[in-house]
């Protein structure tokens, strides 16, 4: 089981250099792909995916990295032109989440529309791989004539597409590269969407989970339980990975065995130096 690392976007004034001290501890820890997310009118501190990404790959010369892009909020020019540059420098291969967004300030913010948003994912990410690709691209659903990126990435970006229901999974295996699958699902959940992904031709699948891992099990429980009954994302326990190196690695086997090819880990929501513990002990479990 291979494991990446998401590294949270939210965090006080303080947060880019929290962020930058995480992907360096990531990369020692030996974490295969470093991503970020993407929010927007965001009401707390909040660091936006490409600018934060840029200084992040100083910290990860050599792996896979990208961010994730909420596709309907983004004009599909802009988001070619920023994939472009950040693929561009990087040293290692590109990635490409992508997420169909939700809730009505957010889309309100943009003048954009809940309705439209899965047509508008497909129809966006068709136009990014064909701007990517050096094509000029003129497209009528965005008012998009002659468009072009100056600065193209050196082999072609990797797509992992979100996904929940048959149809989006559907689209996940016809369009990219792989699943990502949301952070809710627990491996009994997940079975039967792997198995409509596997049967509409999709092969790579890969998960989001968030984690506290600390030498002290016990410990862990403890603070796993305090920000569960605080509301923590509003997340129900048992799709968090709690507990010891050991116990959080079983239920890593657990996806694995399931059919995912790798588990992308955000630490939860933790002081800095629990956050770094969980990275350290996370990280020898992936395989590379």
């Amino acid at each position: 089981m291979k494991l990446g690392v998401s590294i949270s976007s939210t965090h006080p004034q303080d947060g880019p250099q929290l962020m930058i001290e995480r992907a360096a501890a990531a990369y020692v820890a030996g974490f295969t792909s470093l991503t970020v997310g993407d929010h927007h009118s965001m009401p707390v501190p909040y660091a936006q995916n490409t600018p934060i990404l840029g200084r992040l790959l100083a910290e990860w010369p050599d792996r896979p990295a990208g961010c994730l892009f909420l596709v309907p909020l983004w004009h599909p020019l802009l988001m070619a032109e920023h994939i472009g540059t950040l693929a561009a420098t990087h040293g290692d291969r590109f990635i490409v989440q992508t997420g169909i967004g939700s809730g009505e300030q957010q889309f309100a913010a943009f003048g954009a529309s809940l309705k439209t948003r899965g047509v508008v994912l497909e129809a966006a990410v068709s136009a990014v791989k064909a701007l990517l690709a050096g094509e000029v691209v003129t497209d009528e659903t965005f008012d998009m004539t002659d468009a072009r990126v100056g600065l193209l990435p050196s082999e072609p970006v990797e797509w992992w597409i979100s996904a929940g229901v048959d149809r989006a999974l559907e689209r996940a295996a016809r369009i990219g590269d792989a699943w990502y699958a949301e952070p809710r699902l627990t491996v009994e959940s997940a079975k039967p969407k792997l198995e409509h992904f596997r049967q509409a031709g999709g092969t790579r699948a890969i998960i989001r989970k968030d984690a506290l891992v600390l030498s002290d099990g016990d410990q862990a429980h403890r603070l796993g339980d305090e920000l569960v009954a605080a509301g923590y994302r509003g997340m129900p326990r048992d799709i968090l990975l709690i507990g010891s190196q050991d116990e959080v690695a079983a239920e890593l086997d657990a996806f694995a065995n399931a059919g995912f090819d790798e588990v992308i880990i955000r630490c939860m929501t933790l002081p800095q130096e629990l956050a770094l513990e969980t990275l350290a002990l996370l990280g020898p479990l992936s395989d590379h």
